[in-house]
């Protein structure tokens, strides 16, 4: 991918903090969004499918089993289950579905039953299909893409000079091996990381240059949510004029990628949420995270239709990973799948739509940690300091 500045510029860039200045970044950026991807959108929706107990250190997770840390708790959900959560992704106006697992790969039974949650999805849905499985082998992305799967996640986190303070118990090289593994599959890759780690901004425009040489179809950007009793549990969230500034810079660098806003979007940015899309962003993380809560669906959409991006879904929707939604990119405007399907409802009798949208502070059951071990980079699990009392 080539990018549309230097690192030269980009490292200046990183450096403004006059709002001006930033304004004039986002209006580069946005062009260089619209101009390629028109007014289309790619929103996307998870499930955390099997969670907590992860045998890595990464210092940002509550799921590592060396974070003390509160943590959602439960087995590989069956695949009907999975489908559960994909209707309601579908119902919430999602165009894509990602199933996620913690750890660093599955057993042969769980990656069975994921496969086979998969395939209800793909039979059963008009939702895009994403995979987010941890590390894994050409054969297992082959069957991936057998059962469904279009495109599969799997972040480098951070830049390579700073992995070793993110994650020790993976090397950086193994990620992307598994990165080659899920190409050579003729699967799309999905590859982002994470804003305000601790790294420098130097590092923040080497994570974004090594993005561009790996060159994902899609870029998901998070923001660190500091979860207490995490190694960087301790950590302010980011300014949110410097969180759309580098949104921005990414874009500039990476300008093919879909850019998705994803983990900490809401705490970290705020009421700036729809300048960081002007930014350059492509769609969102639509509903909640994998261990934390995020906007309303119906919240997300109107934040993009008030920029006059379109968030409809085409019928055919599935049958090509990329975003096809732009207007005219079929025969005609984009149809509004679901005010078709209520209008020709109407016609018989009333329908009663109900969706039950995914709530982990009620639907998973929070184990709380009697002790963690020892973390493997010898750093201490940290905590905000409490609030002065008086």
């Amino acid at each position: 991918m080539t990018p549309l500045i230097t690192r030269e510029e980009a490292l200046a860039l990183g450096e403004i903090d006059d709002h001006g200045q930033i304004e004039a970044l986002i209006h580069r950026a946005w062009e260089a969004r619209v101009e390629r991807f028109a007014d289309s959108t790619d929103m996307c929706s998870l499930v955390n499918a099997k969670s907590g107990g992860c045998a890595e250190d990464c210092g940002f997770c509550a799921q590592s089993r060396f974070a003390d840390a509160e943590t959602p708790m439960h087995a590989m959900m069956e695949p009907e289950q999975v489908l559960e959560h994909a209707r309601a992704a579908e119902a919430a106006g999602a165009h894509r579905f990602c199933m996620v697992t913690q750890g660093q790969g599955l057993s042969k039974r769980d990656f069975d039953k994921y496969l086979e949650g998969v395939r209800l999805v793909s039979e059963h849905t008009n939702l895009k299909r994403c995979a987010s499985v941890g590390h894994i082998s050409a054969a297992r992305a082959a069957a991936l893409q057998e059962a469904g799967i279009q495109r599969v996640h799997h972040n480098v986190e951070t830049s390579s000079s700073y992995y070793d303070e993110v994650t020790t118990t993976v090397r950086y090289e193994v990620r992307l091996r598994t990165i080659q593994a899920v190409r050579e599959a003729g699967l799309e890759t999905c590859v982002g990381g994470i804003l305000n780690l601790g790294e420098s901004r130097a590092q923040r425009v080497e994570m974004a240059f090594e993005l561009a040489e790996i060159n994902p179809t899609s870029v998901p950007i998070n923001m660190l949510n500091p979860r207490p009793g995490t190694k960087f549990g301790d950590r302010e969230f980011m300014d949110p004029w410097e969180a759309v500034k580098w949104i921005a810079i990414f874009r500039l660098i990476l300008p093919e990628a879909l850019f998705r806003l994803c983990g900490g979007r809401v705490e970290n940015l705020g009421e700036l949420q729809q300048l960081a899309v002007k930014a350059g962003i492509n769609g969102v993380m639509m509903g909640n995270f994998l261990t934390t809560l995020g906007n309303e669906p119906e919240t997300d959409r109107a934040m993009f239709e008030e920029l006059g991006l379109n968030v409809a879904r085409q019928p055919d929707n599935a049958a090509n990973p990329r975003p096809d939604n732009r207007s005219g990119w079929l025969a005609g405007e984009t149809p509004d799948v679901v005010e078709q399907r209520l209008d020709q409802a109407s016609r018989a009798k009333p329908v009663d739509l109900q969706v039950s949208l995914w709530d982990p502070s009620t639907q998973l059951r929070y184990r709380a940690k009697r002790s963690a071990p020892p973390r493997p980079d010898g750093a201490a699990n940290k905590s905000p300091d409490p609030a002065p009392v008086g």
